[in-house]
């Protein structure tokens, strides 16, 4: 839409300003402004999937110039505005969690409700609440749409671009202030707001936590992450066999993986989320293996109703918990003695236990069978051929 700059009096600057603390009446945890020239980023793009580095996300490669041109993906967009908002939950503690290797350990930002209808809910209200302003000023050719991870754009870019942090080694953003666990929201419109003056400087330095930490190496380098080795890659978009070699580094991560995050010095400045959509459902934070194993699929699409689990679907889910349960171990106690039982509490299966449910799911169809019968071999070293 082309603007018609007559007959109002929006000061831009003024709405600029008045932005931050709309954003953060609706729970956003900082709001910023980008221009839409991505050129240097489009390079980036194109070296990585030059490398194959996205593995089946065909969606990666597909609407051509779209995903640099934002003007291309909502014809009229002028300026970005950005949002970021905080998704962390402390307790019970990952750290705990991934030293039960009987308990489930999913992402944290997929233990609440979806997080891309929580914040496209709020995105339509902070929208709202522009038009209203300028339409109040006699402004009444507004235009816009909004995104959060739902669209061929470059979020990231233009967060880092619009002041909200820097895309970090482990290519997440990273606030100097808040962290990397929040989630990210576009607004593309046709206001002609300019680019927020102060863009954070890169401070990873020479830290390399995030390279050194993730369990499969998928961080091939800086700020380079070949998605195929990912374990957040492997148990959410990935379909088929998960390759042997990196099946034994996913531990207990059924789906996604936090370790990048939880190992960076900047997140000991994170915020716990206070957004009650985020908080865990139907005891997924502290789940035993075992216990979503034996969801049928009736539980699980009951279970993961309005989640972002549900994207692995009921044919993952099985698989990545059976591998989950492969990697159980049985001599855990030196280990428990340093978990906070208030925090991870309940008994370890026994390996018969393991076996029994193992066997007990078999028939589903032939790619969880695989992963069941390598599970089983872990726990039977005499006929371990895997």
């Amino acid at each position: 839409m082309t603007l018609n700059h007559d007959h109002h009096n929006v000061d831009w600057e003024e709405l600029k300003a008045l932005l931050p603390d709309w954003g953060r009446e609706l729970g956003f945890s900082g709001v910023g402004i980008s221009d839409i020239d991505l050129e240097e980023h489009q390079n980036r793009l194109r070296d990585w999937l030059a490398d194959d580095y996205h593995g089946e996300m065909e969606y990666m490669s597909r609407h051509g110039s779209m995903r640099w041109q934002p003007e291309l993906l909502h014809p009229g967009t002028h300026s970005v505005i950005t949002v970021r908002i905080d998704y962390l939950q402390k307790q019970p503690a990952p750290e705990d969690l991934l030293a039960r290797s009987d308990k489930a350990y999913i992402s944290r930002y997929a233990l609440g409700r979806d997080y891309h209808k929580v914040i496209r809910n709020k995105l339509k209200q902070l929208v709202k609440r522009i038009k209203d302003h300028c339409e109040s000023l006699g402004f009444h050719d507004f235009d816009s749409r909004v995104f959060t991870d739902s669209a061929p754009i470059l979020e990231k870019a233009l967060a880092e671009k619009s002041g909200l942090g820097w895309i970090g080694k482990h290519t997440l953003l990273i606030n100097e202030k808040e962290g990397s666990w929040f989630f990210l929201g576009e607004i593309l419109t046709n206001l002609p707001l300019t680019q927020s003056p102060t863009a954070q400087t890169n401070r990873c330095g020479s830290c390399t936590s995030c390279i050194d930490i993730c369990p499969t190496k998928a961080i091939v380098a800086p700020y380079r992450l070949d998605a195929r080795r990912c374990i957040s890659y492997l148990t959410i978009e990935h379909r088929g066999e998960i390759p042997v070699e990196l099946r034994k580094p996913m531990g207990n991560r059924i789906f996604g993986c936090d370790d990048c995050q939880l190992t960076c010095p900047w997140n000991r400045y994170a915020k716990q989320t206070t957004e009650p959509d985020f908080e865990p459902r139907h005891g997924l934070g502290t789940a035993d293996l075992l216990d979503l194993f034996n969801w049928n699929e009736e539980a699980f699409l009951k279970n993961t109703e309005g989640s972002a689990i549900r994207r692995t679907g009921y044919e993952g889910w099985l698989r990545n918990i059976a591998i989950g349960l492969g990697n159980i171990k049985f001599n855990e106690n030196v280990v428990r003695k340093s978990v906070s039982k208030e925090s991870v509490a309940g008994e370890a299966p026994s390996s018969d236990d393991v076996i029994a449910a193992l066997e007990k799911r078999k028939g589903y169809s032939s790619l969880v069978d695989h992963h069941i019968e390598w599970a089983i071999s872990q726990h039977q070293p005499a006929i371990n051929s895997s």
